[in-house]
């Protein structure tokens, strides 16, 4: 069985979470001083951007203080009944061991002012009252929703940042150490660059890529994309659409190095509202569809090969179409209708909801964390090498229809599930 890596690796102690050094200082500072008294700030909130290890603090310093943690996430506790429940009791009274304990509502962003039936006014009403400390984390603290914690005389807010790259680079370093992989320091700074600040990606991108190899080469991760974000999509769909020269239409697509398939159906979906002549148009439209007979032929005969007359096609085609088509005034880009769609379809939701679920439970994250950061590695895996996908598969107790899903077909899901079976 292989076990996930940001779990494996998951620091045990405050020493051993990733940069955010004075933050860390002013958080433990503050619990510890409840051993003496309670404090005027009876809660914590802490927040920053998703990965950079606001919860894993929290729990790595139970772990120093020997304290016991109360961790919930309130999303799943989205009443003011449920809240009580958990943290009201929690706060007023001792634990069966005697022990001091901290109070920890994560994702806070998951409460919603319409829908959350008074939570928020019952954890305020809480805190107001606790025997023990309290810490709130959430990604967005400028939400309006949080507009009652932002008083500095109740609450102790600390922001904390993105861990540079220096410092999750050292991280990935001792984790290679621990796994006996030999790694290139080039191939881990490049994943400390693309992880963008985000350890949790970093570590799921080194075991993706690095467990089961006799080591880590630079080649090995090289060609790596940065994640997708739509800002870089922009920029390839304006060189795209716009472009004088096949060439510069072509290059853009390289330097961003986008996933292909998903930049066809942007480029289809924004091209009929940036071509204002219909000769123009059906060109560009024609160019596009030659694209899509390749990659047509591509998923029949694997020819890998093909790919670059659909590149040339989906890019310098569409470009050159283009004479004298100039729309008027600003066109905003629009997200493509067939992937929102299929994006949203009730059977899609629910299949990667369960597999959302029982991630879940093996890793101890929310839904929307699973789904967001831990499926895609899971697919790159299970895409990739059907030995560790067999693992993962039992660990995480994936039906037949969940790994077909997460392996992206039957075709590569029959070898993960032949693996299960011997």
């Amino acid at each position: 069985m292989h076990d996930a890596w940001i779990v494996k690796h998951r620091p045990r102690s405050a020493k051993e979470v990733v940069g955010n050094r004075r933050a860390i200082e002013i958080f433990e500072r503050w619990l510890r001083s409840w051993e003496h008294a309670i404090p005027t700030q009876r809660a914590a909130f802490l927040h920053g951007p998703p990965g950079i290890g606001k919860t894993v603090i929290v729990e790595a310093l139970a772990q120093d203080l020997g304290a016991e943690l109360i961790e919930r996430n309130a999303s799943d506790y989205r009443t003011e009944e449920k809240i009580r429940q958990v943290a009201g009791f929690a706060s007023q009274y001792m634990g069966f061991f005697g022990k001091n304990r901290i109070i920890l509502l994560d994702e806070m962003d998951g409460v919603y002012g319409t829908v959350d039936r008074g939570a928020i006014p019952a954890i305020t009403e809480i805190i107001k009252n606790t025997r023990y400390p309290i810490v709130l984390i959430a990604n967005d603290f400028w939400n309006k929703k949080f507009v009652s914690f932002r008083d500095k005389k109740k609450f102790l807010i600390i922001e904390f940042k993105k861990p540079s790259v220096n410092d999750i680079f050292k991280h990935l370093k001792k984790i290679c150490v621990k796994e006996s992989l030999p790694a290139d320091d080039d191939a881990l700074r490049f994943l400390a660059q693309r992880s963008q600040g985000d350890v949790r990606s970093g570590v799921n991108d080194l075991q993706a890529l690095g467990q089961g190899k006799k080591r880590l080469l630079f080649s090995d991760v090289s060609w790596l994309a940065y994640r997708d974000r739509k800002d870089v999509i922009f920029s390839v769909l304006r060189q795209v659409l716009y472009s004088k020269s096949c060439k510069a239409a072509k290059q853009m697509v390289d330097l961003a190095d986008v996933d292909i398939d998903m930049l066809f159906e942007w480029i289809y979906e924004n091209l009929p509202y940036h071509f204002n002549i219909p000769s123009e148009l059906a060109a560009a439209m024609e160019a596009l569809a030659t694209a899509d007979l390749y990659r047509g032929r591509i998923r029949q005969t694997q020819n890998w090969k093909l790919m670059r007359y659909v590149i040339d096609f989906m890019t310098a085609g569409v470009a050159m179409a283009r004479r004298k088509s100039k729309p008027s005034g600003w066109v905003p880009f629009r997200f493509p209708q067939r992937i929102r769609t299929l994006s949203t379809s009730r059977a899609e939701r629910k299949k990667k909801s369960e597999i959302g679920k029982k991630i879940k439970q093996r890793m101890h994250v929310s839904v929307g964390v699973a789904n967001k950061d831990v499926l895609p590695f899971l697919k790159i895996i299970f895409e990739s090498d059907p030995s560790m996908a067999a693992g993962l598969a039992g660990w995480f107790n994936f039906n037949e229809e969940e790994i077909i899903y997460v392996a992206g077909g039957k075709r590569q899901a029959n070898a993960i599930l032949s693996s299960v079976a011997n």
